[in-house]
C-alpha cells in the first residue's frame, strides 16, 4: 500500500508543470535590470560625472535622497496602480518608464551646455568642451543637478512598480510556503545587477564616455517588456500551465475553501486607510523603514567609500564590488530557511518567516568592525558589506513575503507600496544623511601632516573662496585636494573615516529593531480575513 501511495506521489511530482519558474525568471531579470539602471549614476559620478560638473558627496547625496523620496512617493501609488492595471500591462508601463528613465541620464550633459552657453546642438563631447569655458561653477552645478535629480524622477516612477509587480506575480504563481522561496530568487535578480554593475559600467564609461553607460543599460528594459509580452499571463488562462500545476499554485485557496465560514475573495478595490487600520500594514512599513536605507546606503555609496578611505578609481573598484556582491547572492538561503522551519519543525509561514528574520538581523553587526579593521586590508569592510547585504536581502525576501502571508491577493501590492513609502522614506534620510555627514567630517574633522584641515587652509571656512582655491588647484572637490596632498607627500588623515564609522555603526542595528518593533506589533500569524 505504501509503495503503491509512492508510486502515486511521484507520478503527480511528474505531472506537475514547471512553467512558475518561467515566470520567476523573468522577475528575475527584471529585478536585474532595475538595478543595474540605478547603479549607474553610482558608478560613474565619482570619476566620471563630478569632475565634469563640479558636485562634491552633499550634491551626490542630493540626488540620492530625492531619489529616495520620488522612489518612496512613487512606490506608494504604484501598488495602486498595478492593482488597477493589473499585473501585465503595470509592469510594462513600468519598465518602459524606467527604462526612458534611464536613457534621459545621457543627455543631462547636453542640456546643461544648452541651458548655461545656449549650445543646444553638440554631442557629448561639444557638450564636455562648452561646460569647461563656464566660470560659474556654481551655476553648472545647479543647473547639472536640477537635470539629473528629474532624470533620477522619472526613473524611480518607473522602478517603483518592479518590487510590487513582481510580488503580485508571486502571489498569483506559487503558494505561500513557496514564495519566500521564490521571491529569494527573483530579489537574488537585485544582487546580480549590483554583482554585474561594477564589472561593465565603469568599462563602458571608460571606453565610450558615461553618457553611452546610461544608453546601454537603460536599453535593456524594453527588449525585457517583449519577453514579458509573450511569456506572461494569469496561471489560470496560460496555455503553458497545465491543471497538475495549476492546482498546486491554487492549494491555499483550495485548502480555505474548505473552513467553515469561509468568504472567497471579490475584486473590489482596497483603499490605503483600509490598510492602515492593521497592525500587519504598521509592521511591514516599519521593518521597511528601518532596514531599506541599510541597502541603498551600501548600494549608492560603497563605490564612494573605496574611492575616499582607499584611493581607488571605478575601474579598481569593479573586483571589491564583484566579490562584494559574489557574497550576497548567499541571500538564497533566506529564502530556504523559512520553507525549512515550516515543513521540518511544523511552525506556520508567518513564525518560520519571523524566526529567520530573527537570525538574519544578526549578521549586520558585523559592520561595527568594518571600519575598525579596514586598516588590515579593504577585502575586510568588503566581506563585511558583502555579509550584511546577504543579510539584507535574505531579510527582503521573508519581509516581503509577510504581505502574502497575511493579506488577499487584492491587497498585496497597495500594502507593499505602503511599505515601499516607509523603507524610501528611510533611505532619504541616510543617504541625505551620509552626504551632509560625509562633507562635514570630511572638512571639520581631516588633519594635514597633524595639523587640522581649516586652519591650514581657511579658504575652505568660506564656500566662495572655496572654489576659488580648488579651480586653482585643479581638482573638483575637496577629496580630490586631499588625494593631491597625500600624492605629495603630506600626512592626511581624511575625517570622511570618521563619518563612514558612524553610518556603519547606524545601519548594524537597524535589522534588530525592525524586528523586535515588528514582533511587538503582530506578535502571532494572523490573516486578514475581513479585506475580501
Amino acid at each position: 500500500m505504501n509503495q503503491t501511495n509512492t508510486a502515486a506521489m511521484s507520478q503527480t511530482n511528474k505531472s506537475i508543470g514547471k512553467y512558475r519558474w518561467s515566470i520567476c525568471a523573468l522577475l528575475f531579470f527584471a529585478t536585474t535590470i532595475n538595478y543595474l539602471d540605478r547603479q549607474v549614476l553610482s558608478l560613474t559620478w565619482s570619476d566620471f560625472i563630478a569632475p565634469e560638473f563640479h558636485w562634491t558627496n552633499n550634491d551626490y547625496g542630493n540626488i540620492t535622497a530625492l531619489f529616495s523620496i520620488f522612489y518612496a512617493v512613487s512606490l506608494l501609488f504604484a501598488g495602486r496602480f498595478v492593482d488597477w492595471m493589473d499585473t501585465k500591462k503595470g509592469f510594462l508601463w513600468a519598465i518602459g518608464i524606467w527604462s526612458i528613465g534611464a536613457c534621459l541620464h545621457a543627455f543631462c550633459g547636453i542640456a546643461t551646455a544648452g541651458i548655461i552657453t545656449g549650445n543646444w546642438f553638440v554631442g557629448f563631447e561639444g557638450a564636455k568642451e562648452a561646460i569647461r569655458t563656464v566660470n560659474d561653477t556654481g551655476m553648472v552645478i545647479n543647473v547639472s543637478v536640477t537635470l539629473f535629480i528629474f532624470a533620477r524622477f522619472v526613473l524611480a516612477i518607473g522602478e517603483a512598480g518592479n518590487f510590487p509587480a513582481a510580488i503580485k506575480t508571486t502571489a498569483e504563481y506559487f503558494p505561500k510556503k513557496d514564495r519566500a522561496f521564490s521571491t529569494s530568487i527573483f530579489n537574488a535578480g537585485a544582487t546580480v545587477g549590483a554583482l554585474a554593475a561594477p564589472i561593465s559600467i565603469p568599462f563602458i564609461a571608460k571606453s565610450f564616455g558615461w553618457e553611452m553607460a546610461f544608453i546601454i543599460i537603460g536599453a535593456l528594459g524594453f527588449v525585457w517588456m517583449g519577453f514579458w509580452v509573450f511569456m506572461y499571463d494569469k496561471p489560470e488562462k496560460h496555455k503553458r500551465v497545465n491543471a497538475a500545476e495549476l492546482e498546486y499554485i491554487q492549494q491555499d485557496d483550495i485548502a480555505d475553501a474548505k473552513i467553515i465560514g469561509y468568504v472567497p475573495e471579490t475584486s473590489t478595490k482596497v483603499s490605503f486607510a483600509e490598510c492602515f487600520k492593521y497592525k500587519q500594514t504598521w509592521a511591514f512599513a516599519f521593518g521597511k523603514f528601518m532596514t531599506d536605507g541599510v541597502w541603498w546606503f551600501f548600494l549608492f555609496w560603497t563605490p564612494a567609500y573605496l574611492s575616499s578611505v582607499y584611493g581607488m578609481d571605478s575601474t579598481q573598484a569593479a573586483l571589491p564590488l564583484f566579490v562584494l556582491y559574489m557574497i550576497t547572492l548567499l541571500s538564497i538561503i533566506g529564502g530556504w530557511l523559512p520553507t525549512y522551519f515550516v515543513e521540518k519543525k511544523g511552525m506556520n509561514p508567518y513564525e518560520g518567516r519571523m524566526r529567520a528574520m530573527l537570525i538574519f538581523a544578526f549578521f549586520p553587526l558585523l559592520a561595527l568592525v568594518a571600519q575598525p579593521l579596514g586598516y588590515i586590508s579593504y577585502w575586510v569592510p568588503v566581506i563585511i558589506i558583502g555579509i550584511a547585504g546577504a543579510a539584507h536581502q535574505s531579510w527582503s525576501a521573508n519581509i516581503f513575503t509577510t504581505v502574502g502571508d497575511m493579506f488577499p491577493k487584492k491587497a498585496i501590492a497597495t500594502v507593499t507600496g505602503i511599505g515601499g513609502l516607509a523603507g524610501g522614506l528611510g533611505s532619504t534620510l541616510i543617504n541625505k544623511g551620509s552626504g551632509l555627514l560625509f562633507d562635514f567630517t570630511q572638512r571639520n574633522w581631516s588633519l594635514i601632516n597633524g595639523q587640522s584641515l581649516l586652519e591650514k587652509y581657511p579658504q575652505f571656512l568660506n564656500p566662495e573662496t572655496e572654489k576659488i582655491f580648488l579651480k586653482e588647484k585643479g581638482v573638483g572637490n575637496l577629496g580630490d585636494f586631499l588625494k593631491l596632498l597625500s600624492e605629495s607627500g603630506d600626512t592626511v588623515v581624511n575625517g570622511i573615516n570618521s563619518g563612514y564609522m558612524i553610518i556603519f555603526s547606524i545601519c548594524a542595528v537597524c535589522y534588530l529593531i525592525g524586528w523586535v518593533v515588528m514582533k511587538t506589533l503582530v506578535p502571532k500569524y494572523r490573516p486578514i480575513t475581513d479585506l475580501r
